[in-house]
Formats: C-alpha cells, structure tokens, sequence
C-alpha cells in the first residue's frame, strides 16, 4: 500500500488557494455566460455559488490558522533558542573540517627553502626514529614516552578497526589484521593545526599494501585556569657555595649589585664558602657592595670542610631564620636578569633537597629527578634570562664514579661544539692529508 507524502500546512494552504482562485475565474465566466445556458441549470449554478461561500470561508479560516501557527513559532524561537550544546557540536565540527583543509594532507605549501620544511618522524612498533633528537641527543627513542606511546597506539588501533571492519560482500577467507601487520608509519605536528598519521600494513608474503591516512585536528583553545598572583612581597634568598674562584665571584658581584640591587630590590644574598683560602678577599667584595649600594642584605657562612655544592645549599637554606622565603639556589658562574626573577616567583614550588651528594655536577640532576617523582608539574623550558657563563670545568679524581663521567660529558659540551670536537679527534689524519696534498 502506498503512502501519501505529508506536506507541510503552509505549502498545502498555497496550493489550496491557487486551486480556488481558479475555480472562482472559471465560475465568474460561467456566470457572465448564463443567458447562454439552458434555464435547468439554474439549480446547479446556485449549488455551486453555496459551495463557494464554504469555500471562501473555510479558507479565511484556514489563513487565521496559518497567521497565528506564524506568530507561535516566532514566540517559540525566542522561548526556546536553539540548544547551546548542538550549536556548540556544529561550530565544533566545521572547525575541525577547517583545520584538515588547512593542514599539509592532501597537497604540500609551497616553501621558500629547504629550512622551512617540517620534518616526519617515522616508526615501528617499539621504536620512534627521529631528526630532533631533543634530551637524548639519539636518533631513535626506545622506549617511547608514554604520551608518545598512547598516542601512536591510538592511531594503530583506529586503522586496525577500519581495515578489520566487515564490508559488503566480504568472503569467509578474508584478511584480518592485527599489530604484527603493521609495516612502518610516518607522523607529524603542525602546531596550529594538529597531526598527520600515515600507516602502511602487509601480510606476511604478500606483496600489496594497505594504507591509511589519519588527521587528528587540534580543537580550539580551552580556558583552564586564571589565577592574580602578587609577587611584590616575596623574598628571593640567593644562595651560592664557593671555593676560592674570587675573579668569578667578583664578576658575580658585580651583576647582582645591577639587576638584584639597582633593579630588583627583592632579594637577599647568603654566600657559604668553603676553605680559609682567600676567604678575606671575599669579604672584602661584600663589605664594598654593601657601602656602595647600602645593601644589608647579606650572609656570608664558612665552611672548614671539602667542597660540597649540596652541602653548601644545604646550610645556606637552614641558616634562614626569618620568615618564609623563596630559595634560589646559585651558581657563581650563572647570570641571570629581573625578569628571571620574577619567573622564579611565579613558578616555584616548595621542594626539599638532597645533601648527601659530594663534588659537584649531578647534585642538581638528583633534584631534578625527585621533582620528577613527585606530584608536582615540572616545566622544562629555556629561560631567556638565565645564562651560564663559561668557565674551564675540572672534574677531580675523588669524584665518584658517576660524578666524574657527568663531569666530563659537561666538560666536552662546554669546551667545543661537535664539528670543533670532531676536528680535535681527527687532527693526525687531517695533517697526514695536508702533507700529502702539498707534496703532491
């Protein structure tokens, strides 16, 4: 049994009309010819003009009908707005097909050079091989960080679930893919617009592939906290250990007494110096930075033992007896400026402090990996007011194993870049090249 489309009440009124209108010209001309008619047809003339008054008020009535289901539906649609959450879905999702036809899918940009170019990582399924090698300094990273895991696995079980999905007319001996079918995959980060994933799959001797192309788009910009932070009554306590190095002190020195002194106002310096040698000199450097600048803010503490850089930090921090302070703890050879300051005040953490490291060079890596075993949300960062100067590392014998090899890897980084340590290493064969070539 067939079934009649059901039409909106408008649309039908308007054809209703059409329809009337119609009849009326054809019953005026009808009307205009009835001395033409024979005299039977009075009878059917008048039913018909009765019917028409039916008509004509049947459809007044229905226009009344049409004019107030108007003014409802216009009173509805300021009552009840359209639903904030499906607006929100839809403005959603024409911003994603925004950010898939903006990003590098389908066709390249065209680039000025080859510096332009925003490089793949390619992968496995135990390994990520990569240009910007980053902390490590490898061109592989194994085993994969677990944000990096979590979401190469996603993308691998996306595709898994396409290619594993039954389709029409699939036969009983069709292919079903697992991980071990995964053949190599390649990813990318626009930052602006969100990340590439490129999957190939193979049976194992079979010699077609599969690929998928996955777009993760990035959504736009959530608030997640706002927060006043009043940092004009928080004390900064610099701490600095230090063994005999007077030129470096005095060089310390006098950068603190510009941007500590003359710019900052906030903080307060404690010098822990181990040894007796050249202790004078020391307190010499302090007392004229005190009379010059008129700065009372100093604690100088002497130490008659082996030097220690967690030791001195360690004393430096309980010798405050005051009220609560924000600890910065130094290197004689670092320069920093007030803006880097003021970062500290925004972005430090009550913390504690491992002390039972001797020597120097891996007392800060401990810190940094309990920081990393806490609760706490380590930012990792280069600082642009933050620098450290360069000076010649010695790594003495009595280092612990450990110790001693940080030592030296702080020592090869500082003292030459790579081509420059490469060259050092190489320096017998680039001779013998040289006296070979002028010979010839």
């Amino acid at each position: 049994m067939l079934k009649r489309p059901v039409r909106p009440v408008i649309t039908a009124a308007l054809l209703f009309c059409f329809a009337l209108l119609l009849y009326r010209l054809s019953c005026g001309t009808r009307t205009r010819t009835r001395s033409e008619r024979p005299a039977g047809e009075d009878a059917h003339e008048a039913l018909l003009q009765q019917h028409e008054r039916q008509y004509l008020l049947y459809t007044a009535n229905l226009t009344k009908q049409i004019w107030q289901l108007k003014k409802d539906l216009k009173q509805r649609s300021v009552i009840f707005p359209p639903d904030p959450e499906e607006r929100s879905r839809s403005e959603l999702e024409e911003f994603m097909r925004n950010q898939l036809r903006r990003a590098e899918v389908g066709s390249g940009e065209q680039l000025q050079n080859e510096f332009a170019v925003l490089p793949f990582d390619s992968f496995t399924l135990r390994r990520v091989y990569q240009l910007e090698t980053g902390l490590t300094g490898h061109p592989v990273e194994t085993p994969l960080r677990r944000d990096r895991r979590n979401e190469l696995n996603g993308a691998l079980e996306a595709a898994l679930h396409l290619l594993n999905q039954p389709q029409a007319g699939d036969s009983q001996n069709r292919r079903t893919y697992s991980p071990q079918h995964f053949y190599e995959g390649i990813f990318r980060t626009e930052r602006d617009k969100g990340t590439l994933y490129d999957l190939a799959f193979r049976e194992n001797s079979v010699p077609d592939f599969r690929r998928l192309v996955f777009f993760r788009p990035f959504a736009p910009l959530m608030k997640v906290k706002e927060e006043f932070m009043d940092t004009s009554q928080i004390l900064i306590n610099i701490i600095v250990p230090l063994a005999g190095r007077v030129d470096a002190f005095r060089q310390f020195m006098h950068r603190f007494s510009e941007v500590c002194i003359g710019q900052d106002g906030r903080t307060h310096l404690t010098v822990v110096f181990f040894g007796s040698e050249k202790m004078d000199e020391v307190k010499g450097i302090l007392d004229v930075i005190s009379r010059r600048m008129k700065y009372r803010n100093v604690t100088l503490i002497r130490l008659n033992e082996a030097f220690s850089r967690a030791r001195g930090l360690d004393v430096g921090a309980h010798a405050w007896k005051r009220s609560n302070v924000l600890l910065f703890f130094c290197d004689v050879n670092v320069h920093f400026t007030a803006d880097f300051l003021n970062s500290c005040r925004m972005n430090a953490q009550p913390g504690g402090f491992d002390a039972s490291v001797k020597g120097s060079a891996s007392e800060d890596v401990r810190l940094y990996r309990k920081f990393l075993r806490s609760s706490l949300l380590v930012v990792r960062a280069p600082s642009r007011g933050l620098f450290h100067v360069w000076h010649q590392t010695l790594c003495h014998a009595h280092l612990s194993t450990e110790t001693f090899k940080l030592c030296l890897q702080s020592k090869a980084l500082n003292e030459a870049s790579h081509s420059q340590l490469g060259l050092m290493n190489f320096h017998q064969q680039i001779n013998n090249h040289l006296l070979k070539y002028n010979q010839s």
